[in-house]
């Protein structure tokens, strides 16, 4: 792509220079954490990835969204992380063939634990959300891309309204992210947990103030 961060390719490569990047951005962002790989792939060091969460702790003033196919390692990992309210943990779950992540999501002591159902490639009609804060749902774009089933992302929607989960429908995809819109029965769909809009008030009071003066 031109970039020389990417001459390896998609090959797991460690940016140490980088992990400071975050602590130089003054004001708050949501930042999705690793976009174009996994944290807590098996060849990505322990000790890398406790950096990761250093950062992200002394970095308050962020929320961070850490997303995984690796739940196992991250049950694994987690105990001997930092978890800070403004980390929040989510698992990829885009078939029923991988609700079992969930179970290793639920170990983890995050502030909001989501699950990401994007791209949604097949029914999931029995969707555990004990413990789970947030789910996104979203279909696949690119010019191979798989076509989502309107009634798969229903049957998701209506088991969060059932259970008082937040849902965010991200896209209907296509070959472009924004092909088919986002409509889901007339309406979009962009709930978010409850831990943003915790966050965004601590931020609006003393401990924006606090960032402030530290950062002169």
């Amino acid at each position: 792509m031109g970039n020389p961060r990417y001459r390896g390719g998609f090959a797991i490569t460690l940016h140490p220079d980088q992990l400071t990047l975050p602590l130089r951005w003054r004001r708050p962002r949501r930042i999705f954490v690793n976009s174009m790989s996994d944290l807590f792939h098996e060849s990505v060091p322990a000790d890398y990835i406790h950096q990761v969460f250093e950062t992200m702790a002394q970095a308050r003033w962020h929320v961070f969204q850490v997303l995984t196919k690796r739940a196992e390692r991250l049950e694994e990992v987690a105990p001997h992380l930092p978890w800070p309210s403004n980390v929040w943990q989510g698992v990829s779950v885009e078939h029923a063939d991988y609700t079992w992540r969930i179970d290793h999501l639920r170990a983890v002591p995050a502030s909001v634990r989501f699950l990401s159902a994007e791209p949604l490639l097949g029914p999931i009609p029995s969707l555990p959300l004990e413990g789970i804060d947030w789910v996104i749902v979203g279909g696949e774009s690119g010019p191979g891309h798989r076509r989502v089933d309107p009634d798969w992302v229903g049957e998701v929607r209506d088991q969060c309204v059932a259970a008082g989960v937040p849902f965010f429908f991200k896209q209907w995809g296509g070959r472009t992210p924004k092909s088919g819109g986002r409509l889901l029965d007339g309406r979009t769909w962009d709930e978010m947990p409850a831990g943003l809009a915790t966050f965004l008030e601590r931020m609006a009071s003393g401990n924006g103030r606090a960032h402030r003066q530290e950062k002169g």
